[in-house]
């Protein structure tokens, strides 16, 4: 070989280069549906050591991953077609970015220039659209500084990413060993003096503190146990972060509209009432009537969460550990730990309304109808303690949303800021591929279930013995009880009756049908067994509203 020869320097395409980027960078999983816009990026990423995971939809590939990022802390990527590929993940990319999930979706894009042809359309629009950040691939010369900039952004900000590669820049040569800085190190920001100040003040006076830890403190639970133990506070967190406080005798297991009746009176009888890294949106506020305390205090990262959803009393900008441990170190400094709410009457009200398993809702009878709320319960004692259990949308969404129990804030994935129904399924693939040390349990509707089917192929595939109980009432149910008042046209949101436990073994799972707890005992025998397959229970329930949907159409 000659010296000019020896000095050329190794080339790869754009596509390629971007898939080894990102998989430096940190890329924890792929999930997609593989075109000819995506065929070189996945593979890049594939042959860099980035498992992937073939879903048979692009929405259910997002939602995979945006489980997934959720319960690693990692960042999970989502490879898609350019156009109908990106439109058709659109729901799942929409509920990521709701629910500020670092994700990253690598989607193909039209060729520079071109305003023409069946996958053109304007990408960055739509992303931004539904709140996600878009970002793309310029140039050659570029590309792999792109591409970690769009990583990085997901870190940094806690957001779901877009990067949009156009299927001519992808086919370009570039380096192979392009340099790639290092990620900047964020320090987190701590409270103003006079921010913990103020709050060492409110808890100091406060009779019956109540601290409400949300997703944005999920990283900060040991800071929040401290301070509640130094003020005498009740523990509770949101929907979002359930399990946060899983293991401890002073806290209920969530805020909102999953929260018992006896929950909800607690939380209402605080005097302060202070949110850590929770929005007080509408369903943790539970409409407002659990955020109607004299004192409420929100601390937050981000400086727009205050007062968006609820007024409050004061806002303290930082970071939720921080914060909370700031105000434990100042108030332990004036000292001894005050008893607060912390008396041996709340601590026996605690253990009696904490749980909705041992606070069941009335029931009432139908004939080869098993009751969800008993069923729920049922399964949960069933179930092994250590589970991901992951509620779809729709009138069946507490059942597995609050029935079921959580061994921590890594056993719960809560796909709701979208509102959809739907995602149930496929977020519990992408949380029984995160986490395989534990049993994935999803809880969906007949609708919602019908709508993803497909991707149970995805779960048989990969081999995940999960579990995925269809709470069948043959109907919409929710809009049959929005709108109760006019039976006579229900027919649109009502169906003939579906034996989802056929569909469920067409694709290769178990299926069963349960009319009555009596019917338990295939279910049981599932569990014995090896578990190399899912499992799909395929339970007739009555149509009655749930607990929170009874409470919402009092409202």
């Amino acid at each position: 070989m000659s010296r000019g020869e020896d000095q050329v320097t190794q080339t790869v395409t754009v596509g390629e280069a971007v898939g080894r980027a990102l998989a430096e960078r940190g890329i924890a999983h792929v999930f997609g549906v593989v075109g000819s816009g995506n065929f070189m990026v996945t593979h890049g990423l594939v042959a860099s050591g980035v498992r992937f995971t073939a879903a048979r939809h692009e929405m259910g590939a997002a939602c995979m991953a945006d489980a997934h990022s959720r319960l690693t802390g990692r960042v999970a990527a989502v490879s898609v077609h350019q156009g109908c590929g990106l439109t058709n993940a659109m729901t799942g990319i929409g509920e990521a970015a709701k629910s500020h999930t670092p994700m990253l979706v690598v989607t193909g894009d039209s060729a520079v220039g071109q305003e023409e042809g069946n996958f053109v359309i304007d990408q960055d629009a739509l992303v931004a659209s539904v709140g996600a950040v878009a970002r793309r691939i310029h140039s050659a010369a570029t590309a792999v500084a792109d591409a970690v900039a769009a990583y990085d952004i997901a870190v940094r900000d806690r957001t779901t990413v877009v990067l949009s590669l156009p299927v001519d820049l992808q086919a370009e040569e570039c380096p192979a060993s392009a340099a790639i800085d290092p990620p900047a190190r964020v320090i987190p920001a701590a409270a103003s003096e006079a921010g913990v100040a103020e709050l060492a003040r409110i808890l100091a006076e406060a009779q019956r503190p109540v601290l409400l830890g949300g997703r944005g403190a999920r990283h900060a639970s040991a800071e929040l146990r401290a301070l509640a133990a130094q003020t005498g506070a009740v523990l509770v967190p949101s929907a979002g972060a359930r399990g946060l406080f899983a293991d401890e005798a002073w806290a209920l297991d969530v805020m909102g509209g999953f929260a018992t009746p006896g929950a909800q009176k607690l939380i209402q009888e605080a005097d302060v009432l202070v949110a850590f890294g929770a929005a007080l949106n509408p369903w943790t506020a539970h409409g407002g009537a659990l955020t109607a305390q004299p004192v409420l205090v929100q601390v937050d990262d981000r400086a727009d969460a205050f007062g968006k959803h609820r007024h409050v009393t004061v806002g303290i900008l930082g970071d939720t550990a921080s914060v909370a441990s700031s105000v434990a170190t100042r108030l332990a400094a004036r000292g001894p730990a005050r008893t607060g709410w912390r008396t041996p009457a709340t601590a026996e009200r605690i253990r009696r309304i904490r749980y909705w398993t041992e606070n069941l809702p009335d029931e009432r009878d139908h004939p080869g109808r098993v009751g969800p709320g008993a069923l729920t319960a049922a399964l949960d004692a069933m179930l092994p303690t250590e589970r991901v259990v992951v509620p779809d949308g729709g009138n069946v969404n507490m059942y597995a949303g609050a029935f079921l129990r959580v061994p921590d804030d890594r056993g719960f994935v809560m796909p709701l800021s979208f509102q959809s129904i739907g995602l149930g399924l496929s977020n519990g693939i992408g949380a029984a591929i995160a986490r395989p040390d534990r049993m994935t349990v999803v809880g969906t509707g007949d609708g919602s279930f019908l709508m993803g089917a497909v991707e149970l192929d995805t779960a048989v595939r990969e081999g995940l013995g999960m579990l995925v109980v269809v709470y069948n009432d043959d109907a919409y149910g929710a809009e049959v009880h929005l709108f109760a008042d006019q039976p006579d046209k229900h027919a649109i949101v009502r169906f003939p009756e579906t034996d989802i436990a056929a569909i469920a073994r067409g694709y290769g799972c178990e299926g069963v049908t349960v009319r009555s707890l009596d019917d338990l005992g295939a279910v049981q025998e599932w569990l014995d067994g090896p578990r190399r397959r899912p499992l799909v229970v395929d339970a007739k329930v009555a149509g009655d509203p749930s607990p929170l949907m009874a409470g919402d159409l009092a409202h």
